[in-house]
């Protein structure tokens, strides 16, 4: 029997949490056919078969916490274990020898490189096999994939020469930061994201006069709660009415998953990069919990203390940009989700009136992008609609939350 252990999938973490299966005891596996997916502090990975052969064992169920080097299946390929008389006789030869190859990283089919790696080689066609790596004891990274496909596009750079090319003298007024940390996470996660899902974004403008207002009663009396607060109450009602936004596909499965929880990712900004924190269970909590949740859990990405399980499980993000200005922007998804909407600048402008009289109301521009594989166009007409109507009159918010 082979076994299927859990390896450092290239983030440098010690331990995971399964997502979910993609086979079951008794399937029948191909070679590099995704098993399971597992979930890390920073990414969700595939883990593939090393082998050709049937599942006999599954040793961990959805939900568990796994450390590196645990067996997660066992496969049946047919094959006489005869590995271990090999290695004693390499052992007699040269010990030394023997302790170098038996420290190296797990390879499947020769090839060293993470889950995710073989991922962005399947789904771009390429054969993995034919690429030379050049990570530590050769692993092929994700940079090498790419490569790969650049020189085969363009056989005739070479690379190496495009480097001696460059004039070194540039050099002396260029400054160099560390491309490290958060915000090479940060551009992993969004690369991801836009090459994976088709993205589209529906922009539109809401009428916050009416809200303002009820804000302004409220403060009257000494409750203060931020105009965010009322967004995502409304967002989490139109989310009910339109679930298709509250979702993530799964292509393995050949399904769209619809959540019942409504758990929203607070875009922030902070010295270190963008984080998204996740508030949960926004449909149970009242205006002013949401309000006390969401600057709890802002000022703790400001100040670095995040923990791991603050910044997952996020169903539907909100990025509110207005206090920094800007009119429009296309927003990028945090994968797997299916929505993110954002919050621009409000403005006092001249609008006309149902009965044609012409008032100065306070507008806000908002943008949603969606990921075009789960919604339509028309969806997200609809249901952006249904966040505005919303926004637009208080009253009636209230009134259809009772």
């Amino acid at each position: 029997r082979l076994e299927v252990k859990f390896h450092d999938i290239g983030e440098g973490m010690t331990e995971g949490e399964i997502l979910s299966y993609f086979v079951e005891i008794g399937d029948k596996i191909s070679v590099d056919q995704p098993l399971l997916e597992v979930q890390t502090d920073k990414m969700v990975a595939e883990i593939p078969s090393p082998a050709a052969g049937k599942i006999k064992a599954i040793h961990f169920k959805p939900g568990d916490i796994i450390k590196v080097g645990e067996t997660i299946i066992e496969i049946e390929d047919g094959k006489n274990q005869k590995a271990p008389t090999q290695e004693k006789k390499l052992t007699k030869k040269n010990n030394k020898e023997s302790k170098r190859i038996n420290n190296l990283p797990k390879r499947y089919n020769g090839i060293l490189a993470t889950p995710y790696t073989r991922k962005i080689a399947r789904e771009l066609g390429v054969d993995i096999e034919k690429i030379e790596g050049t990570g530590r004891a050769g692993r092929v990274t994700e940079d090498d994939v790419y490569a790969f496909i650049k020189k085969q596009n363009h056989p005739q750079i070479d690379t190496e020469e495009k480097v001696h090319q460059i004039n070194t003298s540039d050099k002396i007024n260029v400054k160099t930061i560390p491309f490290k940390g958060i915000r090479k996470q940060i551009a992993k996660n969004l690369t991801r994201s836009v090459r994976t899902i088709p993205h589209v974004t529906h922009f539109d403008e809401m009428d916050i006069t009416n809200l303002q207002a009820y804000r302004k009663e409220l403060k009257a009396i000494g409750v203060n709660i931020s105009i965010v607060a009322f967004f995502l109450k409304a967002l989490v009602k139109a989310l009910k009415d339109h679930p298709i936004f509250n979702a993530e596909l799964d292509e393995e499965q050949e399904s769209i998953r619809l959540h019942r929880a409504y758990y929203i990712g607070l875009a922030t900004d902070t010295d270190e990069g963008l984080l998204d924190p996740v508030l949960r269970d926004v449909d149970n909590k009242s205006e002013r919990e949401i309000d006390n949740g969401m600057k709890q859990m802002t000022e703790k990405a400001q100040q670095g203390k995040l923990t791991v399980k603050e910044m997952q499980g996020g169903t539907f993000t909100i990025s509110n940009v207005g206090p920094l200005g800007g009119t429009w922007a296309t927003p990028i998804i945090n994968h797997p989700q299916t929505g993110i909407m954002a919050f621009h600048k409000s403005k006092r402008i001249p609008v006309v009136m149902e009965n044609d009289e012409i008032a100065i109301r306070k507008v806000m521009n908002i943008s949603l992008s969606f990921d075009h594989r789960v919604a339509d166009g028309a969806d997200a007409v609809r249901f952006a609609n249904r966040f505005i109507e919303l926004i637009e009159e208080p009253k009636r918010l209230f009134i259809e939350l009772i």
